[in-house]
């Protein structure tokens, strides 16, 4: 296949490895289940961060019970972790040759995700340009500051998911993050849809797709997959 054709997602990962002396970072579930999805579906998989270079991975992500099968696959994998450990600044990517973005979470999004003008302008102009934009967890962080072409807010109106409030306080961080995801949403008017706490769910809304949690990586990564058949 030429590289010229190929689909081209970028996973979109934070930098940060501290929340107000919470250690943090990517939650490398969210980005290694969505990277082999997107593999497998034959894309061009770029891996990127607001300061690129070596990615934070959040030590509890590879915890009992939270280290998944592609998590670990991913960990064992050279090349995987050599994309990791090199990924691209975000600023230098050329969105126009891009068809999805995607937001992988982990609470290091709670620092370099919420007021982010490159990470803004990227989705704006991928919302714009009628592509796909995709975030779960705490990847949605980045959502709230992303307007429409009218300068109404992206996500008004629409049917979203993303971290849940009575998640957060499960997690004891409710008071180290800018704003609770959840309450964020709604105020900014989007339909905002939930599971039970700590299971899968997935909102499509047109090209916008959003997960809550963790376990709804995958199936983000498949609705993206979906919609770019």
């Amino acid at each position: 296949k030429l590289s010229t054709i190929m689909t081209k997602v970028v996973l979109v990962s934070t930098s940060a490895t501290s929340l107000q002396g919470h250690d943090t970072g990517l939650w490398i579930e969210e980005l290694a289940a969505p990277y082999y999805e997107f593999k497998k579906a034959g894309y061009e998989v770029v891996i990127a961060s607001p300061a690129g270079g070596p990615i934070p991975i959040d030590k509890n992500s590879m915890g009992e019970g939270f280290f998944t099968d592609a998590a670990k696959k991913f960990m064992h994998d050279g090349e995987a972790v050599g994309e990791l450990c090199h990924s691209t600044k975000l600023d230098s990517i050329d969105f126009a040759s891009v068809d999805a973005i995607f937001c992988c979470g982990g609470h290091g999004t709670c620092v370099d995700f919420h007021d982010n003008a490159t990470l803004k302008s990227a989705i704006e102009s991928m919302y714009a340009g009628d592509k796909v934009v995709s975030a779960v967890c705490h990847g949605p962080m980045a959502l709230p500051q992303c307007n429409k072409p009218d300068g109404t807010p992206l996500i008004a109106g629409k049917v979203v998911a993303g971290f849940k409030d009575s998640e957060e306080v499960a997690v004891a961080l409710q008071d180290k993050v800018p704003f609770m995801l959840e309450s964020k949403m709604k105020e900014l008017g989007a339909k905002y849809e939930s599971a039970d706490d700590w299971n899968s769910k997935c909102c499509v809304d047109g090209k916008l797709v959003t997960g809550q949690n963790p376990q709804s990586s995958e199936a983000c990564a498949a609705a993206v997959i979906s919609i770019l058949s």
